[in-house]
């Protein structure tokens, strides 16, 4: 009955037939170059694209503001999401006036830091 083909279903999958699984091979991501056709641009062959090579994320060019507010926190146009943040925390604690006993001296060099980082994480870039 139902019970027996339950069982037989569980023993294909335990000797490596799976069901659903036609045209994937056992190598990471399951993309199997033969059926590239199903998957013209390499949507599904899983990390490192259809050709098994990864490829770095490409960043949009730069704007001119979110050039200037990475400068504001020293950074260059290649800086990743965790440069930006880690830079931004870092300024942000040499120029706090609770971090400088009070002293109120780098208070303007604080707000570029934070509105700088505010345009930044709003234009996507953090």
């Amino acid at each position: 009955g139902a019970h027996a083909r339950a069982q037989g279903s569980a023993r294909g999958r335990a000797q490596g037939h799976q069901s659903g699984q036609r045209g994937f091979s056992q190598r990471p991501g399951g993309y199997n170059p033969a059926f590239s056709h199903i998957d013209p641009f390499g949507v599904f062959a899983g990390p490192g694209g259809a050709n098994g090579r990864s490829q770095a994320p490409r960043r949009r060019k730069l704007h001119k503001l979110e050039r200037k507010h990475l400068r504001v926190l020293g950074l260059g146009d290649d800086a990743s999401a965790s440069a930006i943040k880690a830079r931004f925390k870092d300024l942000v604690k040499r120029h706090h006036p609770d971090t400088n006993g009070g002293d109120r001296s780098s208070e303007e060099k604080l707000r570029e830091v934070i509105q700088a980082y505010n345009y930044l994480k709003q234009a996507g870039l953090c």
